[in-house]
């Protein structure tokens, strides 16, 4: 008998085909929603069946709550998953699941208020002895809280949005005379995208690596650690590469920076998958930075060295099943990395929507392609520009930096622009095929590229 009747999936895009393909592996029939803007996406196609909850815009569809819950009971679901993004951190959604007696596959309301509080979450930190960044220990009040706060701990420092993530909602302060028109750009930012406005402050640690930890925690108290992802490759707060292990992982080191986020997820009370994220700085010290309660788009990567199915093991717990494996039980092999492929200019990363007059996906052993995207599909303009994730697995980082530029290569996407080009530029640098970088390695690459001398019109190779 199948853990569920039925599941709805109330995303779209990667993220929602990823979810019905789990769904059917498990023999679970998966029904889809969608806009009218992705009335012929990949996930509405693959889907059993599929409702249209409303048009375009993302507040009128994917994050109308009423209009899922219904289509939950049109096709008669028994739960829901909701991807990650959209209403996937939504505690109300949650308890409106539960109010219509439908099953929520993640973690709870009270895991998502307090996770999803970066302020909250700090302080419960605090109080269980785990290390985090110095800063205010709960939302300041006005820019003239801000620039106490700031004066106590000291510039440079960072503002962040206490609700939502994606980078939204965050700035970088280096002098006094900037605090104010950052900390008011930050504030209108968070409640423009998370309708909260609620900021908190944090010392700006500069040479830092973003580590993360992936987490899957059942009903019974049972929580394991996936290992450890490095996602320090980014633009403006968001995440571009990311790779499992930690370059410079040891034994030592991954049970330290386990063992603590095991701690902060304990601390939750945690239950279904999570990401513990860590901030490493220059010493090797670690510091708790946010706890994201979803799946993140970059758990491939973790499934690659695991060989777990973090999706079939949401759906899951969330049916009431116990983990199957142990900490010690839990097997690493060789090395990953994700390239997340976006619809966009890769010179001034903007948006590139439009008809895919090509697509051809690139194959061969430990590659793997998460997409929705296909020939004669249309990029629609209304939502996020990812439309693929590029995932490769090798004994080493070695083989899977290699492997990884040749699938670059072999990627074929016609009529729009992609990240692509952008991504074999990062991977020929010797700092990234050193492992030497941190969260600023793409502005650090950019004034060599700005510095580097000219010929023809063309870098000089």
């Amino acid at each position: 008998m199948p853990l569920f009747k039925k599941i709805l999936i109330a995303n779209r895009g990667e993220i929602a085909v990823r979810v019905i393909r789990a769904c059917h592996e498990l023999g679970i029939p998966a029904a889809a929603v969608y806009s009218e803007a992705d009335r012929n996406a990949l996930h509405v196609r693959m889907a059993d069946e599929a409702v249209c909850i409303g048009p375009a815009s993302a507040a009128q569809s994917y994050l109308n709550i009423p209009a899922i819950i219904s289509a939950a009971e049109i096709t008669d679901s028994e739960a829901i998953h909701p991807g990650y993004g959209f209403l996937s951190e939504n505690a109300h959604f949650v308890e409106a699941c539960t109010a219509s007696r439908i099953t929520f596959i993640g973690p709870s309301a009270e895991n998502i208020r307090t996770g999803g509080d970066k302020s909250r979450a700090r302080q419960l930190m605090k109080r269980r002895g785990i290390p985090v960044v110095p800063g205010s220990d709960s939302p300041v009040k006005d820019e003239e809280d801000a620039l106490k706060v700031a004066r106590k701990i000291g510039l440079p420092i960072i503002l962040k949005a206490s609700a939502g993530g994606g980078g939204r909602g965050m700035r970088i302060v280096q002098d006094e005379k900037d605090l104010t028109p950052l900390y008011h750009m930050a504030q209108k930012e968070a409640f423009a995208a998370f309708g909260n406005g609620d900021m908190y402050i944090e010392k700006y640690i500069p040479e830092m690596r973003h580590i993360e930890v992936q987490i899957l925690a059942d009903n019974k108290g049972s929580i394991v650690y996936l290992g450890e992802r490095d996602c320090s490759i980014q633009r403006r707060h968001q995440k571009l590469i990311e790779e499992a292990p930690y370059v410079f992982t040891n034994a030592k080191f991954r049970k330290r920076i386990g063992d603590a986020a095991i701690k902060a997820a304990r601390a939750l009370r945690y239950r279904n998958a999570g990401t513990i994220e860590f901030i490493l700085d220059k010493d090797d010290q670690i510091y708790f930075m946010e706890v994201n309660t979803r799946i993140q788009v970059e758990h491939p990567v973790t499934e690659m060295i695991t060989g777990i199915d973090i999706i079939k093991e949401q759906i899951k717990i969330a049916a009431g099943a116990t983990l199957p494996f142990k900490q010690n039980g839990i097997k690493f092999s060789g090395h990953c990395i994700e390239c997340r492929i976006n619809a966009e200019d890769p010179e001034k990363f903007i948006p590139s929507p439009g008809r895919i007059t090509l697509f051809i996906p690139p194959g061969g052993p430990g590659v793997r392609v998460d997409t929705a995207a296909y020939t004669g599909w249309t990029v629609p303009a209304h939502y996020d520009s990812l439309i693929a994730k590029l995932i490769v697995h090798g004994r080493d980082r070695e083989e899977a930096i290699a492997k990884m530029k040749r699938s670059l290569r072999e990627f074929a996407v016609e009529g729009i622009r992609t990240t692509i080009p952008f991504h074999l530029h990062i991977l020929d640098h010797p700092d990234f095929i050193s492992g030497k970088f941190n969260t600023h390695f793409l502005e650090r690459m950019n004034r060599q590229d700005a510095q580097a001398p000219k010929t023809n019109g063309k870098a000089a190779s």
